[in-house]
């Protein structure tokens, strides 16, 4: 009974942490659609068939870069000294990765192609480097002030 206690506060505290860390996720993507959304101009008749082309892409994306592409960095992080045979195949998956993620980006432009002008695929990429430049400027500052708090 008594390790139960520590067992059950434990997790209803990494509960209530992946709740939290969802909330954000949701947030970020819903400030990510209206970046994009607006950068872009879209029309509603644009923005309609745009999200659900864009978001399968994200998705093959993250899927990517959290399995397969996620798998061999850390075991070339954890492994400085492998050897020349590890080192190859672990390469050999980093390319194959990468290769999928612009073989998925390859797909996407050319999907939205029958949905929007060039100019506006365009623009979606430096759309994309905008908010990822503006998150992560967000992030180095809600750091500073955690910091500056303790």
């Amino acid at each position: 009974m008594k390790q139960l206690i520590p067992i059950l506060i434990l997790l209803i505290g990494l509960s209530s942490y992946a709740q939290r860390d969802g909330r954000m996720n949701e947030r970020i993507k819903a400030q990510k659609v209206a970046f994009i959304t607006e950068k872009l101009s879209l029309t509603a008749e644009e923005a309609q068939q745009f999200w659900p082309i864009y978001n399968a892409f994200e998705e093959k994306r993250e899927r990517i870069k959290s399995g397969p592409l996620r798998d061999a960095k850390i075991k070339i992080r954890s492994n400085p000294n492998m050897s020349d045979n590890e080192a190859s195949r672990l390469l050999e998956q980093v390319l194959d990765a990468e290769n999928e993620i612009h073989n998925a980006k390859i797909k996407l432009a050319k999907d939205l192609q029958s949905i929007l002008s060039s100019k506006k695929i365009i623009k979606l990429r430096a759309a994309e480097d905008e908010f990822n430049r503006i998150l992560l400027e967000r992030l180095k500052q809600m750091r500073q002030k955690r910091a500056n708090r303790n």
